[in-house]
């Protein structure tokens, strides 16, 4: 049976995953470093309170607007509010999850074989989207030196006559940096300079560790941009799927206004699917305005988490951090004797602990590990003291 060569991926059990579930097999204890489900973690959900207006009864009503229904969008646009950012509704398309988002804009900008450039380490599912809308990923580093920095002339070198957009988290997922507004400017400026569009995902905006970063969503925009964020992080509700983007442009009016194609195009591709159903838009609004209660869990689980960290790498010098600005990860620089996977491997099998290797992430070399500041504080405190004592032994 043939089948489409975009899908001809390596499916066999990874040695990692393997070990992971011998351990779980064996009926041991598994401290997970790597948890960053929210609905997992431990934290109090009001109930009631989230199921609701699931039940209420304009959830009974279908209005197939390619775009969302009215009222979901205004809360939307009032979510940006908050982040000093105005964003008319008009410009909002509803999506199931900011990976159905980022689907749509490689289908709007690109045909198949065009590429996008993608600011690298950064989340691995970015190459299985890519893959599927037969669209070319091409990375560029972010460099680090006492915190992350983007260097906007490894993105120009990068740059090919097939390049169609640039693509970065805001905050930057799993490295936790925040683009800087003289970055932003920076590569506002390339886009412009060569017609490209930028496409921002500002999922983990409401969880800074530091100084807040500004979205992109406030302007100006000189260059045609997309931003992407939904409920999964801003209110811990990855199950209820819905996410949206958010397009701008410049002030240009005519045929050719790049914001006016992109919005009459971008209905065409939701029309086609009109993937998100009608109980969850009717519910979003309720969901965004009571966000602060878990983010309020959350941010205070995250600090906790990495006052703890920070409190046991200091009485070793085998392990250090990297700084964080924002986010739920945090990433470990260990002894670069091993592989990272080997490093990955061995704890699970000796001490039960679960981590993320740095290549996972796309970070270069060995001696990185990835670990998340959502885990529950005992799990956390337990398996990083382990990780150290294996440096210590």
């Amino acid at each position: 049976m043939p089948f489409s060569a975009r899908t001809n991926w390596e499916t066999t059990e990874t040695d990692l995953a393997r070990a992971l579930r011998e351990q779980k097999e064996s009926g041991q204890p598994i401290y997970d470093l790597t948890a960053s489900n929210p609905t997992q973690c431990g934290f109090t959900y009001d109930e009631p309170a989230v199921l609701a207006p699931l039940a209420a009864p304009e959830a009974l009503i279908y209005d197939p607007n390619p775009q969302g229904i009215l009222k979901a969008r205004e809360a939307v646009s009032a979510y940006y509010k908050s982040h000093n950012a105005t964003v008319d509704p008009a410009q909002i398309f509803l999506t199931t999850s900011t990976s159905e988002a980022y689907s749509y804009l490689f289908r709007l900008l690109c045909d198949p074989g065009d590429e996008v450039l993608i600011a690298q380490p950064s989340y691995p599912l970015f190459d299985f989207l890519a893959a599927l809308d037969d669209v070319k990923l091409t990375p560029f580093a972010l460099f680090y030196d006492h915190g992350w920095h983007l260097d906007i002339e490894a993105v120009r070198q990068r740059i090919t006559q097939r390049t169609r957009a640039i693509a970065l988290v805001h905050p930057n997922n799993p490295t936790g940096h925040f683009t800087k507004q003289h970055e932003r400017a920076q590569l506002e400026a390339l886009c412009a300079e060569h017609n490209l569009a930028l496409i921002i995902d500002e999922v983990f905006l409401d969880y800074p560790l530091a100084e807040t970063g500004h979205s992109f969503a406030a302007g100006p925009h000189p260059a045609l941009t997309f931003v992407l964020s939904g409920l999964s992080k801003i209110a811990g509700l990855p199950q209820m799927k819905a996410a949206w983007i958010s397009v701008f442009g410049p002030a240009v009016f005519g045929p050719s206004d790049a914001l006016k194609q992109s919005l009459t195009r971008l209905e065409v591709i939701a029309d086609t699917f009109l993937s998100m159903n009608a109980p969850i838009q009717h519910a979003l609004p309720h969901w965004l305005t009571h966000r602060r209660a878990i983010q309020q869990q959350i941010s205070q689980r995250t600090t906790a988490n990495l006052e703890t960290l920070d409190a046991l790498l200091a009485e070793q010098t085998m392990i250090t951090r990297l700084e964080i600005e924002a986010g739920w990860y945090a990433i470990l620089r260990i002894p670069a004797i091993r592989r990272d996977e080997d490093v990955a491997i061995d704890l699970i099998r000796t001490a039960g602990v679960s981590t993320h290797p740095g290549y996972f992430f796309g970070l270069l070399g060995n001696g990185w590990l990835v670990v998340s500041l959502l885990t529950p504080k005992t799990d956390l405190k337990t398996g990083l003291m382990a990780i150290i004592r294996t440096y210590l032994e």
